[in-house]
Parts: C-alpha cells; sequence; structure tokens
C-alpha cells in the first residue's frame, strides 16, 4: 500500500494498493501540494493530473508520460524528467533548478516564469512552447526551440550549441555570454565559425539582439 500525502497537512490525497509507483497509471489524478519528493514514478502515466505546487524535488519521471500535466508552481528542482512526455503541459513558475530533462518532450507546453537554472535540456523538444522564463546557465544543447516564444528570456550563460530557434521569438531576451556555435537562427540560418565569418555572415549576429 502507498499513501500520496499533501505536503503541509500530511492529509492522504490517494491510496493505491500497489507496491511501486513505477509503470502505474495515474491518469487524471488529483495531486494538488501532494509530497512526492524523491519518489519512483518511472514509466508512470500522469496525463491530466493534477500536480500544482506540489513537492517532487528529486523525483524519477524518466520516460513518464505527463501530456497535459498540471504542474504550476511544482517543485521539480534536481527532478529526473529524461525522456518524458509533457507535450500541453502547463509549468507556469515551476522550479526545474539542475533538472534532467534530456530528450523529453515539451511541445506547445507552458513554462512562463518558471525557472530552469543550471537545467540540462539537450536535445528537448520545446517547440511551440511558451518559455518566457529563466533558463540561466541552462544546456540547451540541440535543442528544438522552432515557433518558441522567448521574449524576454533569460538565456545568460546557457548553451544554445546546435540549437533550432527557427521561427522563436527572442524580442528582449538575455543572452550575455550564451554559447551559440551551430546555433540555427530565428531565420533558419546556421551559425558560422567566428574564424570564417566575413562582413557579411557578422552581421547574422545581430540577429540576436
Amino acid at each position: 500500500m502507498i499513501e500520496i500525502k499533501h505536503k503541509i497537512t500530511e492529509v492522504v490525497l490517494l491510496s493505491l494498493d500497489v507496491e511501486t509507483l513505477s509503470e502505474a497509471n495515474l491518469s487524471g489524478v488529483k495531486l494538488h501540494c501532494a509530497n512526492l519528493a524523491n519518489a519512483e514514478l518511472c514509466g508512470a502515466d500522469l496525463s491530466n493530473s493534477d500536480l500544482r505546487e506540489a513537492n517532487l524535488c528529486g523525483t524519477s519521471f524518466v520516460g513518464a508520460t505527463l501530456k497535459a500535466c498540471a504542474l504550476n508552481s511544482a517543485d521539480l528542482a534536481n527532478a529526473n524528467l529524461q525522456k518524458c512526455n509533457l507535450t500541453d503541459a502547463c509549468l507556469v513558475g515551476a522550479n526545474l533548478s539542475l533538472a534532467n530533462l534530456t530528450g523529453a518532450v515539451l511541445r506547445y507546453s507552458s513554462l512562463t516564469g518558471a525557472i530552469l537554472c543550471k537545467a540540462n535540456l539537450a536535445e528537448v523538444d520545446m517547440s511551440m512552447a511558451d518559455l518566457r522564463a529563466n533558463f540561466k546557465e541552462a544546456n540547451l544543447a540541440d535543442a528544438d526551440l522552432r515557433g518558441s516564444n522567448l521574449a524576454g528570456a533569460n538565456l545568460v550563460g546557457a548553451n544554445l550549441q546546435g540549437a533550432n530557434l527557427t521561427g522563436a521569438n527572442l524580442t528582449g531576451a538575455k543572452l550575455i555570454g550564451a554559447k551559440m556555435q551551430g546555433t540555427t537562427n530565428t531565420l533558419g540560418e546556421k551559425a558560422v565559425p567566428a574564424a570564417a565569418k566575413t562582413q557579411r555572415q557578422r552581421s547574422w549576429w545581430r540577429l540576436w539582439s
């Protein structure tokens, strides 16, 4: 028997007659403010579930399905979300600092106001997502950011090498110290190594400001 409790009151929100939450079908569950810190939810189905303001620090979601999941203001610091499907998920105001989202899918998801400082977002699919968030020193290498909204986003010191920003909105985005070798810019043009730039190619970088 596994009991999932409220993070503050410790009231039982859900009781399950199982030995593990890995591979569990939790689609549509109501776990607002739940305490699932350091839990094992690998491969679980949490589609359309309510995990707003939940404590998910250090939780392992590897390969889990969280499509259209409500994760507003959830604490996902140090969580492992590798290869998770977060299509159309709501992560407004969520804390994803140091989280591992390598290879995850976040198409059409909303991360307005989310904190992703030093998060690993390598090879993530965040196309068409609302990414007006804090990505300071995050790893976005080879990320798919096509059509995303990064207006005003903090990308200071972020690794955008190999990322695809075709059609993305970078209005007001902070890119100081960002690594952009091999990045495809908003017009679909590939970055050129500094040593190979001509005067014409140098103007390419003006597109980032």
